[in-house]
């Protein structure tokens, strides 16, 4: 059971959705007020995402002993491609929170209205 949250999918997914709640947040703190800029954000918390996604599961690999560098060589673009795909996959876990954290960034918005 132990091995299922630490390399299993049971932390990471715990990980994946609470960074998909708290990015969105946080640049929001930083973030013009507006519906554009609201959009501009999901765009951008959506990006990150993606790359933090990705990045969770090359530090997977790397965890399990599969060195990132090797599979770079013997695969080239394809293992982009495999990265990628499962950061798309992963939002499945991260995407509806982050939906529902921009959803929730207007009702703090002080000078513009929703």
């Amino acid at each position: 059971m132990a091995d299922a949250f630490s390399s299993g999918l049971i932390l990471p997914a715990l990980i994946l959705a609470a960074l998909g709640w708290f990015v969105p947040r946080v640049f929001a703190l930083f973030w013009p007020e507006g519906v554009k800029w609201l959009m501009l954000l999901a765009l951008v918390s959506t990006i990150v995402m993606a790359l933090c996604g990705a990045a969770f599961f090359a530090i997977i690999y790397e965890a399990n002993g599969v060195n990132v560098d090797d599979l770079w060589e013997t695969g080239g673009i394809a293992v982009l491609f495999h990265f990628v795909r499962l950061s798309l996959i992963s939002a499945l876990m991260w995407a509806p929170l982050m939906v529902l954290s921009v959803a929730g960034i207007p009702k703090n918005w002080v000078k513009e209205v929703w």
